[in-house]
């Protein structure tokens, strides 16, 4: 797990905090943008970080990456957001080395999001991956890492029911519509913000509502427009927000603002109304639950709701757990050998060495010599030698480093792991 192209020992951390430790307003202050993402990966590449990949989700803000010392991760967290490192030490976790790849696992398969078996994440992860190989920041490792949790989560959607109906936040956003809102098909429904969240939630409204008045407004109307296209929905200029918010009955905002883009100041009720904030940060300022008629619910206790297709989810965790434990083997017998591969290929080149000088002695020494085999039967040989080693390392029971060093020791080779 150690990364020996450097001077110093670096190790492989997860450092971040999810929806588990840190609420809905705390997550928001460590939430990274676009923007800040990027900062965030120039910032690593000047210290000297060599891997990494970052993710900020509504529901988790995580790095995962090499360094010496896991603060050299956390510190890029909170230099890139409105989080702090006392905050941090309340909320946060830290996984170094095999708790580092086994919690990746679990997150980019959809056992440890909020809604289990949400599978939206991985593909955040593969967008971060994307962008931290545009800064060359992806290793070896950390690609085929990478590439053996997308295959996981592949095999698990196949083979097993566990994000059978409903699989995200936006989903579990309308069953709540439905459940609470009494002739939904007739409401005036508004969706301001047109992120992932957004188009998910907009979707399955018009999937399961039937709804006809589905107002859409989001900052830049074009992208608005390219959804209600494909849905056959309206749209409003961000500029006729106040307007909009007095008709509606009900209002899911999903922006991706750093700060409240609604507040009791914009709302003029004339009726009851059902407001959910699906972002993060939160984007519906606490006020406006002074305000008579109003209900306010935030994403957190959307995802709280549990009902049968949840429960049924359940049952097929420990299939998927069981696709895990066969993929992450294979990683790790990858960075087995990866880690004395090196060693065994100086160990034939040495036995090659020896066999030279040989076969050039015993050429001069034996009259006839049939150089020819004896080159065919030592080549035998050294393969057979360097197999024997090369099981022994693989063993689950051999201290590989301690191996490795005595193997050089012996055979009298340096190697370096890279």
């Amino acid at each position: 797990m150690e990364n020996n192209n450097l001077s110093k020992p670096q190790y492989f951390y997860a450092v971040g905090l999810s929806y588990k430790k840190a609420d809905a307003e705390i997550r928001g202050k460590f939430s990274l943008d676009a923007l800040a993402k990027t900062r965030l990966l120039k910032q690593a590449k000047e210290e000297g970080i060599e891997s990494l990949i970052v993710t900020s989700t509504c529901n988790r803000t995580e790095i995962y990456g090499f360094a010496e010392h896991p603060f050299q991760l956390i510190k890029l967290i909170c230099e890139n957001s409105q989080g702090t490192v006392e905050s941090f030490q309340s909320v946060g976790f830290v996984y170094k080395n095999q708790e580092a790849i086994n919690h990746m696992f679990r997150v980019g398969t959809g056992l440890d999001s909020q809604i289990l078996g949400d599978f939206e994440i991985i593909s955040q992860l593969k967008n971060s991956f994307a962008e931290s190989r545009s800064f060359g920041l992806i290793n070896t490792y950390l690609d085929r890492l990478i590439n053996a949790v997308i295959q996981a989560s592949k095999k698990i959607k196949n083979e097993t029911q566990i994000s059978s109906g409903a699989t995200s936040v936006s989903f579990a956003s309308v069953q709540y519509i439905i459940k609470n809102v009494e002739n939904i098909g007739t409401k005036n429904i508004l969706l301001f913000g047109t992120g992932k969240i957004g188009r998910n939630t907009c979707e399955n409204l018009v999937k399961h509502t039937k709804n006809e008045h589905i107002t859409l407004i989001n900052r830049t109307k074009s992208k608005a427009e390219k959804i209600a296209g494909k849905l056959n929905l309206i749209v409003k200029d961000y500029s006729e927000l106040h307007l909009e918010l007095q008709k509606a009955d009900v209002v899911v905002v999903a922006t991706g603002a750093q700060n409240p883009t609604i507040d009791k100041a914009i709302l003029n009720l004339k009726k009851p109304i059902l407001i959910l904030d699906l972002s993060i940060p939160k984007n519906v300022n606490e006020d406006v639950k002074e305000l008579e008629g109003v209900t306010l619910i935030h994403m957190d206790h959307l995802a709280q709701m549990t009902d049968d297709t949840l429960e049924n989810r359940k049952k097929h965790i420990p299939a998927a757990e069981a696709i895990i434990a066969e993929v992450k083997e294979e990683f790790i017998v990858w960075t087995k050998a990866r880690k004395f591969a090196p060693t065994i290929h100086a160990l034939k080149a040495k036995l090659n060495a020896i066999k030279i000088a040989e076969l050039n002695f015993q050429s001069k020494k034996i009259t006839g010599f049939n150089e020819e085999q004896a080159e065919i039967i030592s080549n035998r040989i050294i393969q057979k030698i360097t197999t024997h080693f090369a099981n022994h390392l693989k063993d689950d029971d051999t201290m590989v480093d301690e191996s490795i060093e005595w193997i050089k020791k012996v055979f009298q080779i340096e190697a370096t792991a890279k």
